[in-house]
């Protein structure tokens, strides 16, 4: 891989993490200050996808990882296109 490709997909992994997290926090203020109402719903409404533990068991140590939780709902998308759209702008 040269240092241009390099480049390209740390930005893309940095950009993807960070809407993931903006989204995060776009749906748990959706949660907290709209009512319960069909817009609520369609904002919050995910997909859940889990990875269970990951355990490694070697002579010296230890370790478990997990569970793992990805979870896709409509403000974590929007946090992606937000970051993009400002790290296209930036970078």
């Amino acid at each position: 891989m040269t240092v241009v490709t390099r480049r390209r997909a740390g930005r893309l992994l940095l950009v993807v993490l960070l809407g993931l997290i903006l989204g995060a926090l776009l749906s748990e203020l959706v949660v907290r200050f709209t009512p319960d109402s069909t817009a609520r719903t369609f904002f919050t409404t995910s997909v859940s996808a889990a990875f269970g533990p990951l355990v490694v068991d070697l002579v010296a140590f230890g370790i478990t990882l997990g569970p793992v939780v990805f979870r896709l709902d409509f403000m974590s998308v929007l946090g992606v296109l937000v970051v993009a759209l400002a790290a296209r702008s930036w970078l």
